[in-house]
């Protein structure tokens, strides 16, 4: 007899940060949530999976999980990924299609393929198809209010951990500031250096071409997120008149929402994250979605399970390393080196969380 799901756990954490975290519109960030799923089956077998927000809603994901996505799937075969899926979107579906309702739905997919791989005895991304585990790794650094200097003094930093790929944050007040500052990084890094551009949704579309006219002369190898993603058109307008390949997908919600981006020809690099886009079972047709297009595809934070879905895509670009990380409560960091990151080889994902660490930050 197949094993069923026996118990669906949700915990709810706040990390603080070291040093307060900045971008132009989400505004100075000195912790962030993350919320855990843990699914145990029948035989004892546990998957886990997590998300994480910015430093709020995380209540309300927290509860969906733990109460309304632990009944819809009690007694059902974790392996039957797709038909769980299903069923919790749609019975989720009128009040939530989107929001805390889909970041929980990421967090309880990712546990159910974490479930499946460790079954199979393989690491997640041999179980996905396995298309090459050495993926090209920048980092994403959360900076907006560093100086040039200072920025600089970042930069050095990761170039010593091996990266050798940096996105900078950009969206000042004032344009002449983000352009001097890109400029600098620029003359430091020197030519041909991939350096991404993430603009945070700061703009309306004319102010972004006008931005990205300005970038132009620097050589970024990406701007991100220049409009809200609601502004289809918007970011459209931006590719086709700013001069620079876009990412975006960050805040996009549904596999439904990138297939508008690209077929509106709105996004160069599809950029989805895990944790909020549906889970692995998204993601994944995301980068599918992705490659029938031609396009390349890059990632949005948690770069511990991330890795595993890039490394089994075979149009895969380049992994964030995020800046909220969790090397403090798993048990293997993500290693990086000469600007490459290396699935793990351990059965699921293999990130094994140090749950006594993180119990002194549970959010009750």
């Amino acid at each position: 007899m197949a094993a069923t799901i026996d118990r669906v756990r949700s915990d709810h954490y706040v990390i603080p940060l070291e040093v307060p975290l900045t971008d132009s519109m989400h505004g100075e960030m000195r912790g962030f949530e993350i919320i855990t799923a843990r699914v145990t089956d029948s035989d004892g077998a546990e998957g886990v999976g997590y998300t994480y927000t910015c430093g709020h809603n995380g209540g309300a994901v927290h509860d969906i999980l733990g109460r309304e996505i632990a009944e819809i799937a009690a007694g059902e075969e974790p392996s039957r990924i797709a038909h769980l899926w299903r069923k919790i979107w749609w019975a989720t579906h009128y009040g939530g299609r989107g929001g805390p309702t889909v970041l929980a739905l990421s967090a309880f997919d990712i546990a159910l393929w974490d479930l499946a791989a460790k079954r199979a005895g393989q690491p997640l991304w041999r179980h996905l198809g396995g298309a090459d585990p050495a993926v090209k790794c920048y980092a994403g650094g959360i900076d907006l209010m560093l100086s040039a200097d200072e920025l600089i003094a970042q930069t050095e930093g990761n170039l010593a951990k091996g990266f050798r790929a940096i996105k900078m944050k950009v969206g000042r007040d004032d344009l002449a500031e983000d352009v001097a500052k890109v400029a600098a990084m620029r003359d430091h890094l020197g030519a041909g250096f991939p350096l991404m551009l993430d603009a945070n949704m700061k703009w309306t579309a004319d102010q972004a071409i006008r931005a990205a006219r300005a970038f132009l002369p620097y050589d970024p190898y990406w701007l991100e997120e220049p409009c809200e993603p609601d502004d289809i058109p918007g970011n459209a307008r931006v590719l086709a008149e700013g001069g620079l390949p876009i990412a975006n997908g960050e805040n996009l919600r549904t596999v439904q929402d990138f297939r508008n981006f690209i077929a509106m020809r709105a996004v160069s690099f599809p950029e989805p994250d895990v944790t909020n886009c549906g889970g692995v079972t998204a993601f994944m047709k995301i980068a599918k979605l992705a490659e029938a297009f031609g396009l390349p595809v890059t990632s949005h934070g948690a770069h511990d399970f991330t890795v595993h879905l890039l490394a089994a895509a075979p149009n895969a670009s380049y992994l964030e390393a995020h800046g909220f990380g969790l090397d403090a409560f798993i048990e293997h960091p993500m290693e990086i080196r000469d600007g490459v990151a290396m699935a793990p080889e351990r059965p699921g994902h293999g990130v094994n969380f140090d749950w006594t660490g993180l119990e002194s930050l549970r959010r009750t």
